[in-house]
């Protein structure tokens, strides 16, 4: 997401989700890569969200985050250099520093930048997670067969 909370007039809350940043998601999966969300806090709007995109595994109230992501990547099966992770904060921080591709978005903290193989071009919640998606599906070669099926 982009980072914000919109809270309603009856304590709701919403949050925004790019559209094309869902079917990135949904083009992983499609090619067969696993998908997770690790978030700090708690949100009805994002499980939902996860679950419309068939997310393999959404892990709220994840604090810390470090913990968490060595819980999922037992239960996936996966090693450290096999996993992409995106982040924005300082939270982020040492599950960055563990993975094979550490991202960062074009807004995250300086500190998240700096320990980042990758820093995309757009922001979060706005093509960051289609950015490394795209990225992640040419260098395994899968592209042009999803343009194939697309197109």
């Amino acid at each position: 997401t982009d980072g914000k909370i919109v809270v309603d007039a009856q304590g709701k809350e919403l949050k925004f989700f790019d559209v094309q940043d869902g079917f990135g998601l949904v083009l992983l999966r499609q090619a067969g890569i696993k998908t997770a969300i690790l978030s700090a806090r708690s949100s009805p709007a994002v499980a939902a969200r996860a679950e419309d995109l068939k997310i393999d595994k959404i892990c709220q109230d994840a604090y810390p985050k470090s913990d968490v992501y060595a819980r999922l990547i037992r239960e996936f099966g996966l090693m450290d250099e096999k996993v992409c992770f995106v982040a924005d904060d300082l939270p982020d921080l040492a599950v960055l520093k563990r993975v094979g591709l550490a991202v960062a978005v074009s807004n995250a903290v300086a500190e998240v930048k700096k320990a980042a193989h990758y820093i995309t071009a757009c922001r979060g919640g706005d093509g960051a997670v289609r950015e490394v998606v795209e990225l992640i599906l040419k260098a395994q070669g899968k592209w042009k067969n999803i343009l194939a099926r697309t197109g």
